[in-house]
């Protein structure tokens, strides 16, 4: 019967860390590329992200619930504001630790600003990129367990639920497949970046 309500609240857990971190991650790069382009808004940006991600998630949950419900939309909202500081800061780092050589070749190959983000800079970028998305990764699967005091989803609701019964069973499988879902998910990222920086392993083989 627990395994019957595990998959469930394991497929519940991965889809509110997907929306969250794909959301996350398409602001965050917004917001990098922008600070990039203009560089007076890193400042502010970074301040804000920052004071977001030093906010408890059970304190962002609550301030957002008298405006959003007891709803996913509360859950996601603050999955997302709370993602972006580590998303951003490593997106915009990668950016402007891209070789200047690198971007003056470009740009001497008649390459426009746009066409050097996008073939070089980025392309560049994509190991601290993918080293931003597991930190957020793992942590937004962390986070969700304790979206359960806002919404009955995920593997935190089992959780909750098995601290309330007198059976430890379920609280120790729904907490091996909370670290085993994080485990994978770090796992297929760190293939993902091997994927995309085929010149890092070129390298790193000579």
């Amino acid at each position: 019967m627990h395994h019957a309500n595990e998959w469930p609240a394991l497929l519940q857990h991965l889809e509110l860390t997907l929306i969250a971190v794909v959301l996350g991650f398409v602001l965050a790069v917004g917001a990098a590329i922008l600070c990039h382009f203009q560089n007076w808004l890193s400042a502010p940006l970074s301040a804000v992200t920052s004071f977001l991600y030093t906010v408890p998630p059970l304190a962002l949950f609550q301030l957002l619930v008298p405006v959003t419900g007891f709803s996913v939309l509360t859950v996601e909202t603050a999955l997302v504001l709370y993602s972006l500081y580590l998303l951003f800061t490593t997106i915009l780092t990668g950016l402007r630790e891209v070789p200047q050589d690198a971007v003056r070749a470009a740009r001497g190959m008649g390459l426009t600003r746009l066409q050097i983000l996008f073939k070089v800079e980025l392309r560049l970028a994509v190991p601290s990129l993918i080293a931003g998305l597991r930190v957020a990764t793992v942590m937004t699967i962390g986070v969700v367990a304790i979206a359960a005091y806002v919404v009955d989803e995920g593997l935190g609701s089992l959780i909750l639920k098995a601290l309330q019964s007198p059976f430890n069973t379920q609280f120790i499988g729904a907490g091996a497949l909370a670290v085993a879902l994080a485990l994978v998910a770090d796992g297929v990222l760190v293939l993902a970046g091997r994927l995309l920086t085929p010149w890092a392993r070129t390298r790193r083989a000579a």
